[in-house]
């Protein structure tokens, strides 16, 4: 383990975007277990006045295009609709009071994948975020539930198409494969029966709300993962969410986000069931997650790479900028152009780790767009200092513990140049990895 400082640099690179160093120094008299219980105080209803305070962009009601230049001007909207919608969760995750509910909204967002190059309805994705947001620490069923309702969930895995007499299998075998169980514990004869609980299910987007179309469901009996009856689709999310696979499922998968990958079969994931518990309490095994002394071991500080929104967000808030930084240059592009695009993730599996973000075009390009952060940030408390301090100093504004030898060495090539020696510490593997 590291000392409290090191500690609490740590918890909130991991648990949100990272500290400003007067943000360490107060944390740091309160102790590491407070900070702690601050963060996971921030889920669910918190007030969140920072984030609260960025303006959310207007989204038109869906209107089905009725010609071909219709569809044009509707896809150009989307974009312009689309683009607004990344600024605005960027700035909430630069400048949100309660980060780990954004950090938990982001784990979310690539558990349950959804992008709207397919949903085609800005609004729509809108409300699954919040749907992350609101109920994302809640018990595991009540998100699942909420989720498998949801209508970005519904039009991208195609749920809405599911009628008695021809039941889709999308979302049911996602639900068992990607979102509750994982790979070898269900079969082919478990997603056909999931597919019949869920036909009738329909949404209106009109109206933005789930519909339950009676004429079109399956009041058959189901036989599903062991159990037989007249399962509708809530009662299949039950039996899934309730499975004791699914629960070593979901922590390993929380561990992996947050500290470092593991298989279910990962002790830890024994040490973090009991905080799960019966009632799958979403914060209460994150409590015990960063509470568990191997959260604060070496293994987890070189545990994970930075993926780009994480990266793009923590540099922004450690040097003072928004997700606007120049015209045309806005963080979610530069996260495009780095391989992640938020709302719009490259498949139902979501984003990869680590190896996923590393290669020579990536390392080039966040070499460039370190430089253009630095140059559009205010180095005030680099420039303040005499060239020989300017290493820590940029240190301490990156919330970092310091640097390697190989880094350092390099750092000292650009010391009298504090945008380069700032977007040097940028591009380094200490301010890479998470």
């Amino acid at each position: 383990m590291g000392d409290d400082r090191s500690d609490l640099a740590l918890l909130y690179r991991r648990a949100g975007f990272g500290l400003r160093a007067a943000e360490l120094d107060q944390l740091e008299a309160g102790g590491y277990e407070a900070a702690v219980e601050q963060l996971v105080g921030g889920l669910g209803s918190a007030a969140d006045p920072a984030g609260d305070h960025v303006p959310l962009p207007a989204f038109p009601p869906y209107t089905a295009p009725t010609d071909a230049a219709a569809r044009m001007q509707a896809q150009r909207a989307e974009a312009e609709e689309l683009a607004a919608l990344q600024t605005w969760w960027m700035d909430r995750m630069i400048a949100t009071s309660t980060p780990l509910r954004e950090r938990l909204t982001l784990f979310w967002h690539g558990h349950f994948a959804t992008g709207a190059a397919k949903v085609r309805d800005v609004r729509l994705m809108y409300l699954q975020n919040q749907l992350f947001r609101t109920s994302g620490a809640s018990g595991f069923e009540v998100l699942v539930q909420g989720v498998a309702k949801d209508g970005a969930m519904m039009v991208w895995l195609d749920t809405i198409t599911d009628k008695a007499q021809h039941p889709n299998e999308n979302f049911a075998r996602e639900l068992m494969e990607l979102f509750t169980l994982g790979i070898g514990n269900y079969t082919q004869a478990d997603v056909t029966a999931a597919a019949r609980a869920f036909t009738g299910w329909t949404y209106n987007r009109l109206q933005y709300e789930y519909l339950f179309r009676a004429a079109q469901h399956d009041y058959g009996t189901k036989t599903y993962l062991g159990q037989s009856g007249d399962w509708n689709g809530e009662d299949v999310v039950h039996i899934a969410v309730t499975r004791p696979e699914s629960a070593r499922f979901i922590v390993a998968k929380l561990w992996s986000h947050f500290a470092y990958p593991i298989l279910w079969s990962n002790r830890i994931v024994d040490d973090l069931l009991p905080a799960y518990g019966a009632g799958l309490d979403i914060a209460a095994v994150l409590r015990a997650l960063f509470l568990h002394p191997a959260f604060r071991s070496g293994t987890t500080r070189t545990g994970l790479v930075k993926q780009p929104v994480e990266y793009l967000a923590g540099a922004a808030r450690a040097l003072g900028l928004t997700a606007t930084v120049t015209s045309g240059r806005a963080l979610p592009q530069l996260a495009t152009a780095l391989g992640q695009t938020l709302f719009n993730p490259p498949n139902v599996g979501g984003w990869g780790q680590n190896d996923y973000w590393l290669d020579s075009a990536t390392a080039q390009l966040r070499a460039e767009i370190a430089l253009l952060l630095a140059g559009h940030a205010d180095l005030g408390p680099v420039e303040s200092v005499s060239p020989s301090g300017r290493i820590g100093a940029v240190a301490q504004l990156l919330g970092l513990d310091g640097f390697g030898p190989t880094t350092t060495a390099a750092l000292h090539q650009v010391e009298a140049e504090p945008a380069q020696l700032t977007a040097l510490a940028l591009a380094s593997p200490e301010f890479v990895l998470a």
